[in-house]
């Protein structure tokens, strides 16, 4: 890149970082907090009693998640390198809490994403794409706050985006170039450990090998060795976590169904999917409604080769494939993100390469910046309640650590949403999932309700109350 361009690059990546600090000192208790709050757990232990990638830890050690109790509390899904790295600032340089680092640590890996973002879009079609695209990537509003979560995903996406990097350079001489294409290959397997469902861009990193080597593509040993190290550890890893089934998460449904007020529903390819994915999701909180439009002509525009689109449709065959997991939880659409920001900057660039005869050259940059700017308006008219979080989680919580010690394990009636467990900085399970009695013979020694009718039932049953307000009422079981 040129002088020019590190300077266009670096403001992007400075008003990316300050946007995305909006609100970092909050409590972990805003959108898909209960996710977060996994997350955040695992690295917590890590920074307490150690990090064992190998036996990460959460809060939660009821049967709720997997069917069968975990009482060690075992979380076995992605491999725990985001969890660790908050960790390790944490417990070495202990200046702020686990969700700011996590938070801080979210952001700061975005950044790599917009930086990957500008070099693709700069060197597969121009500097204008290359602003356009890091810049959507960099304030957009929906891109903004779930490049911020205590979650893993910003730091797959970002070791993805890498794996691109290297590879797209690796192969621009047309030869592959064996050390940029082992780096992908780290940044792949790291990505794949970190949130397998990065797979998808596999297509995108299968379309330089195949313009590279054509028809060699089968008789070089390059891609056999690449395919070798990206795989192997996330294989490995898949059949280790076999080992423990009480750490697994139910997962089955986030191929074809929602979990709703009435139980799980159908949503494979029915037009609620299309609906809340592609109108919702995309069109209103991710682009704003106006953004659509330099979205639709990204993907008519043309490249100087098919590397973009192939980007887009990796995104694309993510979207139809988790179709229940993209419909249900908002964070899902992280993983397409990087796809959206290059399309669109490709859109941006490629409507002001139109001929004078079918536009008004006048009015062209001010309707672009017009559009732009309603993109993010509109947007954030959806997003700015995300970060919104109950004002009475993080005061029930302080309750729960005055009354009750840090090994008492509590239950909460929070239908398995962790949040609380972790805001109050204990162990249990987030909903009554047996009979009281039978929890407190497992263990359980204290009782957290926010409801009405169970608030009733406890008093008549003459459990000893510890605390009550107009909200929450904690019993000793």
């Amino acid at each position: 890149m040129k002088k020019l361009d590190t300077i266009f690059l670096s403001v992007i990546l400075i008003i990316a970082f300050i946007l995305r600090m909006y609100n970092v000192g909050t409590p972990l208790a805003d959108l898909h907090s209960w996710r977060q709050a996994d997350t955040a757990a695992v690295a917590r232990n890590f920074s307490r009693h150690g990090i064992n990638l190998l036996k990460p830890q959460y809060d939660d050690v009821s049967s709720i998640q997997s069917g069968l109790e975990n009482p060690e509390g075992l979380r076995m899904v992605e491999f725990p390198i985001y969890n660790a790295i908050i960790a390790v600032f944490h417990r070495y340089l202990p200046i702020t809490t686990i969700t700011v680092y996590g938070r801080v640590i979210s952001s700061i890996f975005s950044l790599f994403t917009i930086s990957v973002i500008y070099y693709l879009a700069l060197h597969e079609k121009n500097r204008l794409a290359a602003i356009a695209a890091s810049t959507i990537y960099a304030v957009f509003p929906f891109f903004v706050f779930f490049s911020r979560l205590v979650l893993p995903e910003t730091t797959a996406v970002a070791f993805m985006m890498l794996s691109l990097f290297f590879l797209y350079i690796g192969t621009k001489k047309k030869q592959i170039q064996v050390v940029p294409m082992i780096l992908s290959a780290i940044f792949l397997a790291l990505s794949l450990l970190t949130k397998p469902t990065t797979i998808f861009y596999g297509l995108a990193i299968g379309f330089l090998f195949i313009d590279n080597l054509r028809f060699q593509l089968m008789k070089n040993w390059k891609p056999y060795l690449f395919a070798i190290l990206t795989l192997a550890p996330f294989i490995w890893w898949r059949w280790y976590i076999l080992y423990f089934p009480e750490a697994i998460p139910s997962n089955s449904w986030l191929l074809t169904h929602v979990n709703t007020f009435e139980g799980s529903k159908e949503i494979f390819f029915r037009p609620a999917f299309f609906r809340w994915v592609f109108m919702e999701r995309i069109g209103i909180a991710i682009l704003g409604i106006y953004g659509v439009f330099f979205l639709i002509m990204g993907l008519i525009i043309k490249t100087k080769r098919l590397f973009i689109p192939s980007i887009a449709a990796s995104a694309f065959i993510y979207l139809m494939t988790f179709q229940g997991g993209n419909v249900q939880h908002e964070y899902y659409q992280t993983i397409i993100l990087p796809a959206i920001a290059l399309i669109c900057g490709i859109g941006i660039a490629g409507i002001v390469e139109l001929p004078s005869k079918f536009i008004k050259k006048t009015f062209l940059y001010p309707t672009i910046l017009i559009i732009f700017i309603l993109s993010i308006a509109f947007s954030y008219y959806r997003v700015k309640d995300y970060y919104y979080y109950p004002k009475d989680l993080p005061q029930v919580s302080e309750l729960i650590k005055t009354f009750t010690q840090p090994e008492d394990k509590i239950v909460t009636d929070r239908s398995g949403d962790t949040t609380l467990l972790y805001l109050a900085d204990r162990k249990g399970a987030p909903g009554v999932y047996k009979d009281l009695n039978e929890l407190k013979e497992l263990g359980y020694t204290y009782f957290v309700t926010s409801n009405s009718g169970m608030k009733d039932r406890l008093k008549r049953e003459n459990y000893v109350v510890l605390v009550e307000n107009e909200i929450y009422m904690i019993v000793k079981l």
